[in-house]
């Protein structure tokens, strides 16, 4: 019977929702494409030209990707907003509050209080899919971000996958995406920010730990994870693998496009707007040259496998991440007297916002893109990582996981969000309500990462030389990241070639100089639209297969000796 109304639900939710994308898309394209000429197209540089083109991709699949529901203000949301909030929900209810209540459980599992029992023989649990206990790491070339610390025989312990994944995580989403949420949806936006990460902690455990569930191992010792896996295999379980592979194949193709958009274009676009501010570059082909050298240096660690760069980069990542969080603490505590008011902005803007920013909804839709972008919960990305994790309980995994998003977002972006309305108290600096990512200062257009960049010189001047460092090193770190996700899935999709991995890594080192090039709007609408279009197959499929989470968890539970 259970079986025959998860059906039925999945029916309905293919009959309704994607013709109404279906529809969108035909009804947007008319507008979308419809991209006017500058005034002096003649005279347009290389990055001009190179935006012209892209920009027309981005507004149609972002007018697809964020069509709102058709219901009165203030619940006009977009429906794949309704579908990562609605199942996040769902999920912190279904599990009892998982984010909360087993909170001191996941961080007792990651200090490794628990190792000893996950390496102990299992009697009673066979590994699915002729999973080994030993799991041998790749040794292909490719640099992993969030598995790449190795332990014994090549494997990472929860600490280690939660350290690399947070430093991998931490990044321009904590930076210029908090920074254009307050901008463009008023300090009310952190307030749905912080929700949305409370709540993603519940999708982030049920997703990784289906991740490590799923998993898949090669003849090498080569781990291959993530909702691609989880989607074909765990629902040809359930009497539902055509649909399986279907989602599997839907997601893979989003995720390439997520790799190509927030894990690369995005963290190059805001790279090279702080390298151009702090040395004074503009026009013609400035930012494309950036672009260019980016992407060499990027080709140098995926392509020809130095790792050499990576591994100063590595070292580097985590110590920046500190500066940037001490900086943060420092300013907050120099406005000490001032932060009751500010928590009063970000709790009021989250009701009643600032005329300008488009209501409530506009508020929501802001903090929960600027979330979901950041800390990736509900796009199922994170699974594709942790997915290589040493431990014979894929549910100890998923507790780890529900941590990334509250260090993340509840902490990380909420200082950078609050030194922000810091910055503005008054109003003094910059009116909130920007378009296209850009807020006005002194009558001059400024972006996400360079309002950051204001705010915290304000307080600490210089530090815009620090920060820049620490950008560039976040956008590179993450683009190596990303670029190992969308490999996975390019994979997937085309098979486990030495073809296949080169076509892949070309093209994305061809979209670190479009992202250059391009203008911030369609940089963010491209990237925003392709991480949260992960989200509409892989919750499908966690809210399928939510049942084995539960199952996993009871099983972890019982070793332990919990309940």
């Amino acid at each position: 019977m259970n079986h025959k109304v998860m059906k039925l639900a999945l029916s309905l939710f293919a009959v309704i929702v994607f013709p109404i994308l279906g529809f969108a898309q035909e009804a947007e394209s008319r507008r979308c494409w419809d991209v006017p000429p500058p005034a002096n197209q003649q005279q347009q540089g290389i990055d001009e030209r190179i935006d012209q083109a892209f920009k027309p991709i981005a507004n149609c699949w972002e007018a697809t990707v964020f069509y709102e529901a058709p219901v009165p203000e203030p619940f006009n949301l977009p429906i794949v907003l309704y579908l990562l909030i609605g199942g996040a929900v769902f999920f912190t209810l279904v599990f009892g509050f998982v984010n909360i209540r087993r909170f001191p459980l996941a961080l007792s599992v990651v200090r490794g209080k628990y190792d000893d029992i996950e390496m102990a023989d299992d009697p009673d649990h066979k590994e699915p899919h002729s999973m080994k206990a030993e799991v041998e790491m790749t040794d292909d070339g490719d640099i992993v971000q969030t598995i790449k610390d190795e332990g014994h025989h090549g494997e990472v312990n929860h600490f280690q996958a939660l350290a690399t994944a947070v430093s991998g995580t931490v990044g321009l989403g904590n930076i210029a995406g908090v920074a254009i949420a307050v901008g463009i949806g008023s300090p009310g936006a952190t307030f749905w920010m912080i929700v949305a990460g409370l709540l993603g902690m519940s999708s982030k455990f049920v997703e990784c730990t289906l991740g490590v569930k799923y998993r898949d191992i090669d003849k090498d010792g080569t781990v291959h994870g993530g909702p691609m896996y989880y989607l074909s295999r765990g629902l040809s379980e359930k009497g539902l693998g055509g649909l399986g592979k279907v989602l599997a194949v839907i997601f893979a193709i989003f995720c390439v496009g997520g790799s190509f958009g927030g894990g690369n274009a995005f963290q190059a676009n805001q790279a090279t707007t702080q390298i151009t501010t702090i040395l004074g570059l503009e026009g013609g082909a400035t930012r494309t040259v950036i672009g260019i050298i980016m992407a060499i240096l990027v080709a140098v660690v995926i392509i020809g496998g130095i790792k050499r760069i990576a591994k100063v980069t590595d070292k580097l990542v985590p110590l920046m991440a500190i500066i940037y969080i001490l900086a943060s603490l420092v300013i907050i505590l120099a406005h000490f007297t001032e932060i009751p008011a500010a928590i009063g902005m970000i709790i009021s803007g989250a009701f009643t916002p600032e005329a300008g920013v488009g209501g409530v909804a506009g508020v929501i839709i802001q903090g929960f893109r600027r979330a979901a972008f950041s800390n990736e919960a509900g796009a199922g990305s994170a699974a594709i990582a942790h997915s290589a994790v040493r431990t014979k309980y894929p549910a100890s995994e998923g507790l780890v996981a529900l941590l990334e998003p509250f260090i993340d977002t509840v902490i990380i972006c909420t200082m950078t969000a609050i030194v922000i309305v810091l910055f503005n108290m008054q109003g003094d600096f910059f009116q909130y309500g920007g378009v296209g990512g850009n807020v006005m200062i002194d009558g001059q257009a400024v972006n996400g990462v360079d309002l950051t960049a204001r705010a915290y010189n304000d307080v600490l001047p210089g530090f815009n030389a620090v920060l820049t460092v620490a950008i560039v090193l976040f956008a590179f770190s993450t683009m190596i990241s990303w670029s190992y996700y969308g490999l996975q899935s390019w994979k997937y999709l085309f098979g486990r070639s030495a073809a296949a991995d080169l076509s892949f890594k070309l093209l994305f080192c061809i979209f670190v100089v479009i992202g250059a090039a391009a203008s911030l709007g369609s940089v963010l609408a491209f990237s925003d639209a392709m991480i949260l279009a992960m989200v509409f197959p892989n919750m499908i499929g966690l809210l399928l297969l939510f049942p084995r989470v539960r199952e996993e968890l009871n099983r972890y539970l019982k070793a332990i000796g919990k309940s």
